[in-house]
Order: structure tokens, then sequence, then C-alpha cells
């Protein structure tokens, strides 16, 4: 029995379908375009087009693992971000999309490019799509981005090199804060910017096909179990990182932003939250106050 393109496609999306996939077809489409090495709208003018054994065996291995839950930025090797191409892999947390209002809430905070040096810090950089944006953003900007996990900064530097902001993103491991306590950047931070594990064990059953089995429980769950936990430290911690009216600027689950919002306001002044397109709060930012 010949297998073409539609037949495939039918049937593998269906299949992931019933697996519990959100985004079946769409998931079978990329996975396939990968495997023949296409762009996918060719899947739809050439629908006749048989698959070679050697085709179809590895596309075969590719709905095997997506039906597990594994990401499909995993079997890609890849993920877009903010519309660049970000390497990630298992160990490290898939940059998404909602995260890209954190970029936009960034750069709005920053002061307009002149000839001194702007240093700004990203907490828990996972493959580095936030720091290394912002440098791409703004090629006045320096980046110092920490991680508790070597896969994950593995990753990151990668993708500095393939994006070519290594001379101005810099990567350490550490827990917290500590990477920046310890450097010389100590109250010399214009910004400092951070998606922190903010999912809390009453939630992870709500997290996306596989998020949980497969991605890195330090990425997504504080250790300590409380939800909160990083925003208490950063709202204790990172005004002395902060120059004199810098800015602090995270992202926050669904339902956190009074709590996180009151947090900050314990240390920080004009408190704000910003909502992603869907209308969810999704990133809280405050400033520094003047010493």
């Amino acid at each position: 029995m010949s297998w073409n393109i539609a037949r495939v496609l039918a049937w593998s999306s269906d299949y992931l379908g019933q697996k519990g996939s959100g985004s079946p077809r769409l998931d079978a489409d990329l996975l396939l375009a990968d495997v023949l090495g296409v762009e996918r709208i060719r899947l739809y003018t050439d629908p006749e087009r048989p698959l070679e054994p050697s085709e179809l065996e590895r596309y075969r291995e590719h709905i095997a693992r997506r039906a597990t839950g594994q990401p499909l930025a995993y079997l890609l090797g890849h993920r877009e971000f903010y519309g660049r191409r970000f390497r990630v892999g298992p160990g490290v947390l898939v940059p998404r999309p909602e995260t890209e209002l954190l970029i936009e809430v960034a750069l709005g905070c920053l002061p307009p490019a002149g000839d001194a040096e702007i240093w700004a810090a990203d907490l828990g950089t996972g493959s580095g799509n936030i720091a290394i944006t912002l440098a791409l953003q703004r090629p006045d900007l320096h980046v110092l981005a920490s991680d508790v996990s070597e896969v994950a900064l593995g990753f990151a530097r990668e993708n500095a090199c393939a994006l070519e902001v290594k001379d101005r993103v810099s990567f350490v491991e550490g827990d917290r804060l500590a990477p920046f306590a310890a450097s010389d950047r100590v109250g010399r931070l214009t910004i400092l910017v951070s998606n922190p594990p903010y999912v809390s064990r009453d939630e992870q059953g709500r997290l996306g096909f596989g998020v949980e089995r497969h991605e890195p429980s330090e990425a997504l769950f504080p250790g300590d179990g409380d939800a909160l936990s990083f925003y208490r430290t950063l709202a204790a911690e990172a005004p002395q990182l902060l120059l004199p009216d810098g800015w602090l600027a995270c992202e926050i689950g669904a339902g956190q932003a009074a709590a996180v919002s009151e947090l900050f306001r314990a240390s920080l002044e004009q408190v704000q939250v910003k909502k992603d397109l869907a209308g969810i709060p999704r990133v809280v930012f405050a400033r520094a106050r003047s010493r």
C-alpha cells in the first residue's frame, strides 16, 4: 500500500488528535515538512507525492514521539521567537509566544540609545531567547544571563553564537540572583527581566500536552512549592542590583497579577501590569526607588 503526502497527513493528524495534541494537523504538517526538507506549502501543492521507505520510517518515529507528548520544538530542534529561530531540545524550556510581551515591556523601559553602555540581566534564561532578543533589538545593550541548568546554558550559548551576539550576552550558571550579586554589575543594571518558574503544583495538571512530562521541572515549578517564591526573592533583592530608577520586569502566571504587584510595591514604585493579546495579565514591571 502506497503512502503519499495526503494520505499520511490524514492518518497522522487523526492519530495525534486521539492522543491529545491540541494542534494535530499543524503537528503532522510541520513534522512531515521537516522530514522531507521542504516548506509546509509544498505538502499542499504536491499531495500525491509518495514517501520513500526511509522518509516514512523517520516520519513514523517523529509521530510516535509526538504522540507521547514530546514537544514539537524538541522534534524539530528549534522554535521561533520574536521572528528568529532558537535551537531547543530536551532540558530547556520551549519559548512561548506570550513571552514576547516581556520583550516589548523591557524595550519600553530602556532609555534612548546614547554613548553610555546599558546593562541588563536575565534571570532563568533557558534557551537565551529573552536575553538574545533584547541584545538584537538594542545594539547598545549588554546582557548578563543566568540559569541553574548547564544544559539550558549550552543551548543559550549556541543561540548567542548563531545569532551573533556572543560579544554582548554573557551566561553564568547559578541560582536566583546569586550570579548577579557576585558580579561587577551590582547597582548598575538598567533593567532586570525574568520569566521565572511560577506554576503551582495545583496547576500542573492543566499544563499543555506533554509539558510536565518532558520540559524541565525547574523551569516550571519553584522548588519550594510556593508559586510566588521567585517574585518574593526578586522584590527583596533586585532593587540593590538596579540603578536608581532602573526597572524590574517579570512574566507572571494567570491570576498572579495582584499578588506579585503587592510584593513589588514593598520595595519598588510605579508598579504596572501589562495584559497579553488574550487579555490575561502577563507582565508585572516596576521601577526602583531613587537612592
